[in-house]
């Protein structure tokens, strides 16, 4: 029977509530079972257990008890069937009729109310729209400055790379340049010497030669002319 006892109530429901839980949870884990557990204390605290979520065993539940009762009472069934498609038909023409009121459509037996809620409903839809479609391009223009920003940092870093790399260049021809002019108008240059084009003159070996076969010209240095013999085989100049 009920304990009468307050504290020996309270402390009883706690040690039982948290023993029923845990042979709830045993049960769902040892035998692969789909549990759901709800307690309500007398203070109207909730405790609850569920092993995939009390909500989704409840609609199991519902939708079993449903069928059994679908199954023990077929005409009441097919009557609420009925009924559902009935409620949604006119929903389903009424969403079709304010569709067409929209679009400016059957508007002949629409009153003034009617008309002016309407217009209330384009207006707002109206300014929805424009909003919707100023934040859209604003967005695109960000869009567009940041793409700019990043073109001319780009830009600016290829304008320094040119006007860098142009410097260099020039810089080399102007060494060019000058190391050019210095050869061509000193010739005495040390770094670029020049070498005489003229042959230095050589003593020729006057000394007589044995000459066989052949006419052979020498030359004497000094005396302006040359001399010219013809040696026979034998013959010693």
């Amino acid at each position: 029977k009920r304990i009468e006892n307050k504290i020996n109530r309270q402390v009883t429901f706690s040690k039982r509530r948290n023993g029923l839980l845990k042979k709830a949870y045993e049960l769902s884990v040892l035998c692969d079972a789909e549990v759901a557990l709800i307690i309500f204390s007398s203070r109207g605290k909730l405790y609850e257990f569920g092993s995939v979520g009390n909500t989704r065993t409840i609609e199991r539940y519902n939708r079993c008890y449903n069928c059994t009762l679908s199954n023990n009472k077929p005409e009441e069934t097919t009557q609420s069937w009925c009924q559902e498609v009935t409620k949604l038909k006119s929903k389903y023409e009424s969403l079709v009729r304010t569709n067409r009121n929209l679009l400016g459509e059957d508007l002949g037996e629409m009153g003034v109310k009617e008309l002016q809620a309407l217009e209330r409903q384009l207006e707002a839809a109206l300014t929805a729209t424009r909003q919707r479609k100023t934040q859209v391009m604003m967005e695109e223009m960000e869009d567009l400055r940041k793409k700019e920003r990043q073109l001319g940092d780009i830009n600016k870093q290829l304008k320094i790379k040119f006007e860098t790399e142009g410097h260099a260049f020039k810089t080399f021809q102007d060494l060019w340049a000058n190391s050019a002019a210095s050869v061509a108008g000193d010739p005495n240059n040390s770094e670029f010497p020049v070498e005489n084009s003229h042959p230095i003159s050589l003593d020729c070996n006057t000394e007589p030669f044995l000459q066989i076969g052949f006419q052979q010209h020498y030359y004497v240095q000094g005396e302006g002319s040359s001399v010219s013999k013809s040696n026979v085989a034998g013959e010693t100049n």
